[in-house]
């Protein structure tokens, strides 16, 4: 009965937004509080979970968003961008865009947390676009593919991670199986699929698109892919830096500016000093550009955390851990099992974590029968935790708002790439266990 009235609410969300078109920021708390009510939440904790649920979400993310913002305002405004997307395209070529962002997305992917990463590429994303004349969805969702795949199936990210030392799996082992699966579902579920979605029209938000500047004006090759991949740097830095010097303090100091929001704002305020200042803008521009991005990106933290509210019902209810148990009773191999319970639940939650950690928790006990790899098991995981991302999901939404697409076109493209991610790595998975 719960899962029918989540796959209900979960309609009645997708009809709210696309056929009343009511804003879906009002739609996710709406659809939130009829869930909770028809779960039988007592009605005071339904507003507990639903400023939790917001509050738990906007933390995580609006510093790094609205950082995130004002970085894309300045790589625009400033030329950054253009000089990026000129460098990589005598690089690659027109012909090659696709395959040199899925590469590009996935290095930058895997030490990167995945907001930071998605809000770091979209100016690089359509400057390509805007300069080469080519279709949005088309040339940025390999990129996007890649930071997905990353995000699910890779070590260091929070779930994967998590699952490592959950099932006692090898780091570096199941970082390499994840490698090597993650290469196929990058190569399907990008520049291959994306190939069939050049009729799909977008345009970014207007914070993102840049005057042309002409190339006598343009920061250098260096300065700019050194402003636009700090983020990535600190990353490494703060990783390595341990591993060399055991002193606490080095270790303390990493681990800070490992945070994603005090790397984005260190890579902002090197951003203003090494870019802004040096093409002539003044402090009073700059701050005036970067008040302008936040504007265009307040509607989208708002839909952010009208989903974490959702989510929150959902996961506050018990609903998820209700349905994986029902799932747990089925007589599947175990890998398939566990990519089938995080599939479902990634679907009724919406977050990939969530699913992960949640199927990890049912899947544990089942780990002291004979023969199943504990690397698998946490790439099984991870690949069913990205499956069809939907819109009670954040990563569907930034995908929507930021190309500006229709809800139709968003699970035309977004969502039917995930899942063919998620495919391909349980594919992957099963491959590896015949031979392991």
């Amino acid at each position: 009965m719960s899962l029918i009235i989540v796959l209900c609410c979960i309609i009645g969300l997708v009809l709210l937004i696309s056929w009343g078109k009511v804003n879906p920021f009002i739609s996710f708390l709406i659809i939130a509080i009829i869930t909770g009510l028809l779960l039988k939440m007592p009605v005071n904790k339904i507003a507990d979970s639903l400023q939790k649920g917001m509050g738990d979400t906007l933390s995580s993310l609006a510093i790094i968003v609205s950082l995130g913002a004002m970085l894309g305002k300045l790589v625009a405004e400033t030329g950054v961008a253009q000089k990026i997307a000129s460098e990589v395209m005598n690089i690659a070529g027109i012909k090659n865009i696709q395959w040199a962002l899925a590469f590009t997305g996935f290095v930058v992917g895997i030490p990167l947390f995945y907001p930071v990463a998605f809000v770091l590429m979209i100016p690089l994303i359509f400057s390509v676009v805007y300069k080469y004349k080519l279709p949005a969805v088309y040339v940025g969702l390999p990129m996007l593919a890649s930071l997905s795949v990353t995000h699910g199936f890779l070590p260091p990210h929070p779930s994967p991670s998590a699952l490592v030392m959950m099932f006692h799996a090898n780091m570096g082992t199941t970082l390499l199986y994840g490698i090597c699966i993650a290469i196929p579902a990058i190569i399907i579920a990008g520049p291959l699929y994306s190939s069939t979605l050049k009729n799909i029209t977008s345009s970014s938000l207007q914070t993102f698109q840049s005057k042309e500047i002409t190339a006598d004006k343009l920061p250098s090759a260096f300065t700019s892919f050194f402003v636009a991949l700090l983020p990535v740097l600190l990353i490494a830095i703060a990783s390595v830096l341990p591993l060399l010097f055991h002193d606490k303090n080095v270790i303390a100091i990493c681990a800070f500016v490992s945070e994603p929001s005090i790397l984005m704002l260190i890579a902002l305020i090197t951003a203003t000093s090494a870019i802004g200042f040096r093409t002539g803008k003044s402090i009073k521009e700059l701050m005036s550009a970067y008040a302008e991005s936040v504007k265009d990106i307040a509607m989208i933290l708002l839909i952010f955390g009208g989903a974490g509210s959702f989510k929150q019902i959902l996961s506050d209810s018990g609903v998820s851990n209700e349905i994986a148990n029902a799932l747990q009773s089925l007589h599947l191999q175990p890998l398939i099992l566990a990519w089938l319970i995080a599939a479902i639940i990634r679907v009724c939650v919406g977050s990939a974590t969530v699913a992960g950690l949640t199927t990890a928790g049912i899947i544990l006990p089942m780990m002291n029968q004979p023969g199943i790899n504990p690397s698998l098991m946490v790439l099984s995981i991870g690949a069913g935790s990205l499956m069809f991302s939907h819109v009670n999901d954040i990563g569907f939404w930034m995908f929507k708002e930021y190309f500006n697409l229709s809800v139709k076109d968003t699970i035309r493209s977004w969502s039917v790439m995930e899942s063919i991610v998620s495919i391909i790595g349980l594919m992957g998975v099963l491959l590896f266990n015949l031979f392991i």
